[in-house]
């Protein structure tokens, strides 16, 4: 059997996706498992054993370029694909298996998809509130319900892979590493202040702990606040330093890690590490950090959680009100755990 998944664009979708590949394996003993996946999100399926190749999406988000869909499904149409699974629910994400003559297509209904997906699933969310359960659902028939619990996502860093990145970025691993991810790409009521980030970098230097920031480039401006705001040694920022996969090795190396959620929250709980992951705008209940090493740290507000990028109510009072010192507990918690 050589089956087909059609990856989401986001990276944190993509770790929630790992379960499903692990399900699939253990239906289809033997089963070789490609992706088609976006550049930006490759790296984290290539740290997963499930995933044999990838197919390079060259789509920009929202992009429909038909002709060069159907180009790239004629190639793969010569891969011998018998199944394809289509995470995201948009329309277009299921044309190239279509064009591509994949005797199964799989996903949920959703835009319309008729025709296009030929299993087809629909969403009972009461039942399936969890996203990567969501996607763990396609490994079943329509309407069986989804086996519990399900297998955690785990990424691959090994020892060799992590020297390697630390002597291409030209840093010394510290003995104690608190890593913070302070960005949050889909807007900023996701995101922790700078201000308490700052407090709780020097709460962690006052205890010996060195703290690198960790995203991408569009988090550089946040990081400097950060390092600005310190009364200690300033952090090390490394926002738009790395790669994602070397950000994949930092993490894997850190003491524990202080993310808002975020892709690379998922990142870091698939890793393994001591995570203490900060909600605002959206919910734990969502898009929870699947590993037993992750603390979720949320007010739980009336007005939370609202999924809104900005706060409606302009006080963002369920990450303002949420204190570095409870967040400097959870830490030193579960470095000690």
């Amino acid at each position: 059997m050589k089956a087909l998944i059609v990856a989401p664009s986001w990276i944190g979708d993509t770790v929630l996706a790992q379960p499903l590949f692990i399900r699939l394996h253990q239906r289809t003993p033997g089963l070789r498992l490609d992706a088609l996946a976006a550049r930006w999100v490759a790296p984290v399926l290539e740290r997963m054993p499930e995933i044999a190749q990838i197919v390079d999406s060259p789509f920009a988000h929202g992009e429909l370029s038909l002709k060069a869909r159907h180009r790239l499904a004629r190639q793969l149409a010569e891969g011998g694909y018998q199944r394809a699974y289509v995470l995201p629910n948009s329309l277009k994400s299921a044309l190239v298996p279509f064009f591509a003559d994949i005797p199964e297509r799989i996903g949920f209904v959703g835009e319309k998809r008729y025709g296009l997906i030929n299993r087809r699933h629909t969403l009972d969310k009461a039942r399936l509130p969890q996203m990567a359960e969501r996607f763990a659902q396609l490994a079943e028939s329509a309407g069986d319900p989804l086996p519990r619990p399900l297998p955690r996502p785990s990424l691959n860093s090994s020892s060799a892979q992590r020297s390697a990145t630390l002597a291409s970025l030209g840093v010394d691993l510290p003995g104690k590493l608190a890593i913070f991810c302070p960005g949050a790409e889909y807007g900023p009521a996701k995101r922790w202040p700078a201000r308490h980030f700052a407090t709780l970098a020097d709460a962690l230097a006052e205890r010996g702990y060195a703290v690198w920031l960790l995203g991408s480039a569009k988090d550089r401006p946040i990081a400097e606040q950060i390092a600005g705001q310190t009364r200690q040694t300033p952090p090390r920022n490394l926002c738009g330093s790395t790669s994602l996969a070397q950000a994949i090795d930092l993490l894997a190396a850190a003491s524990f890690v202080v993310c808002n959620d975020s892709g690379l929250m998922h990142v870091a709980a698939a890793l393994g590490r001591p995570l203490v992951a900060v909600y605002g705008s959206s919910s734990p209940g969502f898009t929870p950090p699947l590993s037993e090493h992750a603390q979720v740290l949320s007010l739980k507000l009336e007005c939370s959680p609202c999924f809104k990028r900005e706060c409606p109510l302009g006080h963002l009072d369920c990450l303002n009100k949420l204190d570095p010192q409870r967040v400097l507990n959870a830490c030193l918690a579960g470095s000690s755990a």
